[in-house]
């Protein structure tokens, strides 16, 4: 097909149309070292719970215009190699959140810096107050996730029930609490929700069940499997060994749009 040159000039003329016409301005192509996960592997779930009021904040966070998995080329291809060898045992990955724009790092920080604690947030740091999350290491400032090479991600059990969705109006217990009381996560029990700032969501956690404790190790196995490297204070988090000091981004994450 012929490539036709428009001048910058031009650009921003139909950008200011399209604005001006209520229509949508099409989303930027992703950088040469990103995909779209649903292009590598379709069948990998996908619940990015920072495009919604599910999460620790109980909003959309900055930055997420689409719940899409945007992975460096090299993760999505181990991801797939992944999900493959968990077919035989009737599992799935889910992915939780994948490339996290810079500013949705920085709308964290605002959030756990604005002097208000809600009893919907403590759900996910029961044990001390928001401000400490960044201190003891459960948020940071500058994120791998910005890079794309790193990864929150749980298992699906795919021949049992999906269950409940979450009520974004319901009071529900702790992140800690036995999994019918917790917010539902339509995934396997791991012993505690996603995202839940407490001892017991720590990979090698003590206080859990044996059958907690064998899906973590499962999800370990896995990915440790295909070169990933787990961060221990979140059984959830997985970045791919020996791609530190990689360029991190800051744009939206698009809607998906299969070309």
């Amino acid at each position: 097909m012929e490539r036709r040159v428009v001048s910058k000039f031009a650009a921003f003329g139909i950008g200011l149309l399209a604005l001006a016409l209520g229509v949508p301005a099409a989303a930027q192509p992703l950088p040469d070292d990103l995909v779209f996960l649903h292009d590598v592997d379709p069948s990998i779930q996908q619940d990015i719970r920072y495009a919604g009021a599910n999460n620790f904040i109980g909003r959309r966070l900055d930055g997420y215009d689409g719940a899409e998995c945007i992975v460096r080329r090299p993760v999505g291809l181990a991801l797939r190699a992944v999900q493959r060898g968990l077919r035989g045992q009737n599992l799935s990955l889910k992915m939780l959140d994948c490339f996290r724009p810079g500013r949705a790092s920085r709308d964290m920080v605002a959030w756990a810096q604005d002097g208000r604690e809600t009893a919907a947030e403590r759900r996910y740091n029961p044990g001390f107050s928001k401000r400490e999350l960044f201190r003891l290491g459960y948020i940071a400032e500058r994120s791998g996730h910005s890079t794309g090479a790193a990864v929150d991600l749980t298992l699906v059990d795919l021949r049992a029930p999906r269950g409940p969705a979450f009520d974004p109006g319901k009071a529900y217990a702790d992140c800690t609490a036995p999994e019918a009381l917790r917010a539902p996560e339509a995934s396997v029990d791991m012993g505690t929700g996603y995202d839940c700032s407490d001892a017991k969501a720590h990979t090698a956690a003590r206080s859990i069940t044996p059958a907690q404790r064998k899906w973590r190790e499962t999800l370990n196995a896995a990915m440790r499997r295909h070169g990933f490297v787990n961060y221990a204070k979140e059984w959830w988090h997985f970045s791919q060994a020996g791609m530190s000091g990689l360029q991190a981004y800051d744009f939206p994450v698009p809607q998906y749009r299969k070309d």
